[in-house]
């Protein structure tokens, strides 16, 4: 198939998965319900073109994003630092103050309302699972939320900013989603839009296979997302790789098909030259990275140690379901109180809070993202515990 970002280049299928759950984090209410949920195949495909990787077998049938669809990190310290920080040195970059914001893929809300309460602006954000109630509007009703998903029919004509954030990874037809906030913001030369998704050369670096599951059809490297940009008619401003090289950010404004400079980094032959190599032996890495781990957690579960996982979102269904875990691990923990109580989709295992480790006991946790290492470390002594820790 042709590229869904630079529609010049064809998608050749490099990884496959078979049997993924098409939803990451839905509310379970029961194990039974979790283990039934629909599944479907990752075929990931690569564009040498630019750069791009699709899921080339999405249904979005198998997906859903309703009230019930729960992605918040907010309650992480870690995440909310970082959040706050992105907020304001967005606000200073662009003099966003006294403006009109837009999110596109707002969640529950939790950035659009730092970036009105920190610049004082209006906001508004589209997203069919936000919950209204959820979030106590800092600004009043100079914040308002419309639980749809966005489309060319939807006005931002008046916006100073629009941000994208953790979005455009869940679009397959990512072009086209682009071009429909292009002409949103059609004559306006000053309005910012600011878009973030994960950064994809890590996973291929990393073998993060953890970070390949069914919601995420679009993932980009810095090139891609770059090229994208460039190609629909936004002068790219700056680009940049954050929260320890996990998240991939883009700005820019709207201008001419190739305006960028040659300073917002487009890529060189060597750059896609490497993504191809990665791309190549990505197969083969990431089947003896998981074999490890299944020897590793086999080895625990045989010694007798009581194994959990912390994180029950999209990394912790990714590396249950690909391994195939079901009773070598009972729980997994959640920082988040909206996710406790539930289960884990494909593999039904229960999401149970910090404080329940006090009677669980784990001898080993297995920390989803390892950014969140040291944060973990501190609650568990704090609960009376000194589990040996692996981080992904």
């Amino acid at each position: 198939m042709s590229c869904p970002a630079c529609s010049e280049g064809t998608l050749e299928s490099f990884f496959r998965v078979e049997s993924a759950p098409g939803n990451s984090c839905l509310l379970m209410e029961s194990a039974e319900e979790a283990r039934a949920y629909p599944r479907g195949t990752i075929d990931l495909g690569f564009c040498s073109r630019c750069g791009f990787i699709s899921n080339q077998a999405i249904d979005l049938s198998l997906t859903e994003y309703s009230g019930r669809y729960e992605e918040t990190q907010g309650f992480s310290p870690t995440f909310r630092k970082f959040h706050e920080r992105l907020a304001r040195d967005l606000i200073e970059r662009h003099d966003l103050r006294n403006k009109h914001v837009v999110e596109i893929g707002c969640g529950k809300g939790e950035f659009l309302h730092m970036l009105c309460a920190f610049g004082d602006n209006d906001g508004l954000g589209f997203d069919p699972s936000y919950i209204e109630g959820r979030e106590q509007p800092i600004r009043g009703e100079r914040v308002r939320f419309i639980t749809e998903y966005f489309s060319s029919d939807q006005s931002v004509d008046e916006a100073d900013f629009v941000a994208c954030k953790m979005t455009l990874e869940h679009i397959p037809e990512c072009r086209e989603f682009m071009s429909a906030i292009r002409h949103s913001v059609h004559g306006q030369p000053d309005t910012v839009v600011f878009i973030q998704v994960p950064e994809a050369t890590r996973i291929l670096t990393e073998c993060a296979f953890e970070d390949i599951y069914y919601e995420h059809c679009s993932y980009f490297t810095p090139y891609s997302l770059r090229r994208l940009f460039d190609g629909l008619g936004f002068e790219v401003v700056r680009s940049d790789i954050e929260y320890d090289g996990q998240y991939l950010t883009v700005e820019g404004r709207y201008g001419q098909p190739g305006s960028s400079s040659p300073s917002s980094g487009l890529a060189d032959d060597a750059e896609l030259t490497r993504l191809k190599d990665l791309v190549g032996s990505f197969p083969q890495r990431v089947a003896e990275k998981v074999g490890q781990w299944r020897d590793e957690i086999q080895r625990r579960t045989a010694a007798g140690e009581r194994i959990v996982l912390w994180g029950s979102g999209s990394k912790g269904v990714s590396f249950l379901t690909t391994l195939g875990i079901t009773d070598e691990i009972e729980h997994v923990v959640d920082i988040n109180p909206h996710r406790q109580g539930f289960f884990m989709a494909g593999t039904g295992q229960r999401i149970v809070a910090p404080e329940d480790l006090k009677s669980l006991r784990p001898d080993y946790v297995v920390i989803m993202n390892r950014i969140y290492t040291e944060e973990i470390r501190q609650m568990l002594t704090e609960l009376g515990l000194h589990p040996e820790l692996a981080a992904l």
